[in-house]
Parts: structure tokens; sequence; C-alpha cells
């Protein structure tokens, strides 16, 4: 037999059936599983460092950025293209929606599905848009004008953000 006591407790009451009339009682918890609410996963944030340096990056809401984020953390060896840009594979081909894109210096584009690339100069091309450094034109080309970089991608979880 079980009996409510209270709001999350319940009687429970056992009786022998030998006609002994023994009896045994237990309070219990009871947990209302309507009222459990989901787990909630931690939220994260995405990291950009361009040699020692980290900057601020806005990036884009799109599934190749979720598709960039499962590799990570991700460090990348970059090299100097076209006088405007720096260009590195992620060692895999990741989805992409390639779109003719005028970019700007902070752009970081996907090229071919399997490369990242980081603008300092303009340049028109088709690419997947994954963020934007926010930094200046003379910020960004003090960063990767003077020859190639390494870069490193990482996520932390946005309590860190918080915090700092």
């Amino acid at each position: 037999k079980v009996t409510a006591v209270s709001v999350g407790k319940a009687k429970i009451t056992a009786t022998a059936q030998d006609g002994s009339k023994k009896s045994k009682s237990i309070t219990i918890k009871v947990k209302d599983s309507k009222k459990e609410e989901p787990e909630k996963p931690e939220a994260s944030v995405m990291i950009l460092q361009i040699g020692e340096t980290e900057v601020p990056v806005t990036w884009e809401n799109n599934p190749s950025v979720d598709a960039l984020k499962e590799l990570l953390p991700l460090t990348v060896q970059m090299s100097m293209y076209g006088g405007c840009e720096q260009v590195g594979p992620i060692g895999q081909k990741i989805i992409s929606n390639d779109e003719q894109t005028k970019t700007e210096p902070g752009d970081i584009v996907l090229y071919s599905g399997n490369q990242i690339v980081i603008f300092y100069g303009n340049n028109s091309w088709a690419y997947t848009r994954l963020g934007h450094v926010d930094l200046t034109q003379e910020e960004m080309a003090e960063l990767l004008a003077h020859g190639n970089v390494t870069i490193t991608i990482s996520v932390i979880s946005s309590e860190r953000e918080m915090t700092q």
C-alpha cells in the first residue's frame, strides 16, 4: 500500500500475507519527473589566437562554424597569399556554402571546404563566411602581413568569458 505523506514524500506499507498482521512502513522521497528540467548543455565560446595574440572575433551562426567547432582545438600553419590574406589547411573537409563574397580586413572564411583564410586586405571570391576579427585594417596588417603565422582556434566555457 502506498500513501502520499506530503509533497515529495510517500509512505509504503507492506503487510504479511500469512495472516500474522505483521507490517513494515518506510517513508521515501518522490521526484516529480514532470518538474525536472532537462540538463542544459554548457555554453561555449570560440577563441582565436594569431601567433600569441588572442583576438576578438564575431563568429557566424552557420553549419560550417558548427562543424569547425567539432575539430577544436585546432592549430593551423598559415601562409601568406596574394598580399591580402593568410591561408591554411584545417585537416579535413567540412560543410560549406560558398557564395561570391567581397572580403574586408578581418574576415575569416572557409575556402574549398578545407582551408581557413583570414584577410588583412580585400578580395572577391567564392567563400563560406566563418566570422570577422574585430580589429582595424592596420591592426590586422600588423598581425598578418609580415610573414607566415600560426593560428589556434579553441573553445572555452562561457563562464570564463563572464568572469573576465
